[in-house]
């Protein structure tokens, strides 16, 4: 799962990027609709947690650009407005929901988790590889109806490589879903929790497996 965070508040957007990455996979910051934009045209993103107040504009003028891009992600408004009227605006806009400042963390996350699973929902959200099923919604991940328990960057590795079962997920496409913008990824990072995906899944006696392609990338298959 990623979200995509529009927050000029460096303290209040350094703690939604904490604060969401922990609850739902992984956070990117930009402070501004211009970076948006240029966020979401190289990477999709599941969730969009966007400010109304940005140094560049009004962050409903956002909304209609990133309902043209499929998947569609959810959009979730933050604002210091608590007028019904503008509350309304964002809604008519194409917001999902609308959460206004001041408000505590367990309800950002919840409303959050609640547009996500909408969304999820038209998207069929379970996603199965042989005895593997990985609930997108839910963050989570079964072997034979067993769950298991995928530490947050091979969590968002096997989400590439379920999305991509037997076709192959280019490096750059894997490193993607895996770290920030703004993450220094050392050569083997990649490979590293590729391998440590590996053994959990065969701890497991989950019947997929990654397989590598040498200088591509990896590809997921049903054993």
């Amino acid at each position: 799962m990623r979200v995509l965070v529009v927050e000029d508040d460096p303290q209040l957007s350094a703690w939604l990027k904490t604060t969401l990455s922990d609850a739902l996979g992984h956070a990117d910051v930009v402070d501004n609709l211009d970076e948006a934009l240029a966020a979401v045209g190289v990477q999709p993103f599941d969730l969009v947690v966007l400010d109304r107040r940005l140094p560049d504009g009004d962050g409903i003028t956002l909304i209609s650009r990133l309902a043209q891009l499929r998947p569609r992600p959810g959009v979730l408004m933050l604002t210091a407005f608590d007028d019904p009227v503008e509350i309304a605006r964002a809604l008519d806009a194409g917001a999902d929901d609308y959460v206004p400042k001041p408000f505590e963390p367990v309800e950002l996350v919840a409303r959050a988790r609640a547009v996500i699973r909408r969304l999820q929902v038209d998207r069929k959200g379970v996603l199965t590889v042989g005895n593997l099923s990985f609930d997108t919604a839910a963050r989570s991940v079964r072997v034979a109806n067993n769950p298991i328990p995928v530490p947050r960057r091979e969590l968002a590795l096997l989400e590439a490589l379920v999305r991509r079962a037997g076709q192959v997920a280019l490096r750059e496409v894997l490193e993607a879903a895996a770290y920030g913008f703004d993450d220094e990824i050392q050569s083997n990072a990649l490979d590293a929790h590729i391998s440590r995906l590996r053994k959990r899944l065969r701890a497991a006696d989950c019947s997929v497996a990654i397989k590598p392609l040498r200088g591509l990338g990896y590809m997921l298959e049903a054993g």
